[in-house]
């Protein structure tokens, strides 16, 4: 990545013994490799470096469009990486959606930092509430990237256990969408999309207040059991259980979840109790999940388990 750092810097002219000497001093450095990217950007560009500023500074108001800089005929190395490290700065003070519009414009093979790219595509992705894109460059990320650092392998698999709990329009979908409306908030973003967002989840709170008024009155109270005239039946709702003495199958999107959604809900449950469990015990889970589980989740279930020696360790 140096070669390709040094190559970009001399086509842009940048070939002077003093911005050399300042590149020799980057690169020479003890910095993650992204960092000495980033510098060199700034090196060979003012305005990257004017751009970053901004970008970090918290009291700077938050972009709301993409940058003219990432838009130009500019190479894959300088388009690639300046996307990175901006987008890495937003999503740092929770920009997520131009931080992954941003993100959008680059390829993993392109960057100095594969495993940065996907982590925090993944970090705006759950926090934008994008399942499936998130859950996608998690396994890229714990999958593709052999070396990627522990610390994202750990957040990307608590990311991922929790999208795992995750159902469509109950409390958590409500708590949020109120974190996401709070955050558009602060970014003061009080417009059209925020306002539709908390149309949403008033409208959602009104329908829960209304299901469980009509099952207290189906349950015998006031009218012998039955709704009111027009009211809806208990048990007449498409997620209605016909068989009330059989717990509810669990569902994603209206579908059984399947054998796959099974083993991930043992991992979730594993992973809630390991630190408990004795280690004969925990040694043939351990056989027992690596047997069934995606190459995904037994990545996973290996930076947990490793997570909780390191703890165990230091007590």
């Amino acid at each position: 990545m140096r070669k390709d750092a040094e190559a970009w810097l001399k086509s842009v002219g940048k070939t002077d013994a003093t911005t050399q000497a300042k590149f020799k001093a980057v690169w020479g450095a003890d910095r993650p490799l992204l960092d000495k990217v980033a510098d060199t950007l700034c090196l060979g560009d003012p305005e990257v470096a004017r751009l970053l500023t901004s970008a970090r500074d918290e009291e700077a108001p938050a972009p709301t469009a993409v940058p003219k800089l990432l838009k130009g005929s500019k190479s894959s190395f300088y388009r690639a990486n300046l996307a990175l490290t901006y987008g890495r700065a937003l999503t740092l003070r929770k920009v997520y959606e131009e931080a992954l519009e941003t993100l959008a414009l680059a390829k993993a093979d392109d960057v100095a930092d594969p495993a940065a790219y996907f982590f925090h595509k993944a970090v705006c992705e759950h926090a934008l509430m994008l399942r499936e894109k998130a859950d996608g460059d998690i396994d890229r990320l714990l999958v593709d990237v052999s070396e990627s650092p522990e610390r994202y392998r750990m957040v990307a698999s608590m990311m991922h256990y929790d999208m795992l709990t995750w159902q469509e329009k109950d409390l958590g979908w409500i708590s949020r969408k109120m974190d996401n409306i709070q955050r558009r908030l602060d970014l003061k973003r009080g417009g059209k999309q925020t306002q539709r967002m908390q149309k949403e989840v008033l409208v959602r709170l009104d329908e829960m207040i209304k299901e469980l008024e009509n099952q207290q009155k189906g349950s015998g109270q006031g009218n012998g059991g039955n709704c009111p005239s027009g009211g809806q039946q208990p048990g007449d709702g498409p997620n209605s259980n016909p068989n009330p003495s059989a717990p509810q199958q669990d569902t994603k999107g209206g579908v059984t979840s399947g054998q796959g959604e099974v083993e991930k809900k043992r991992v979730r449950e594993v992973a809630e109790v390991w630190g408990k469990l004795p280690e004969k015990e925990r040694e043939k889970i351990r056989e027992e999940l690596r047997n069934k589980m995606s190459a995904k989740d037994r990545a996973m279930l290996e930076s947990y388990i490793k997570e909780m020696q390191n703890r165990n360790a230091k007590r």
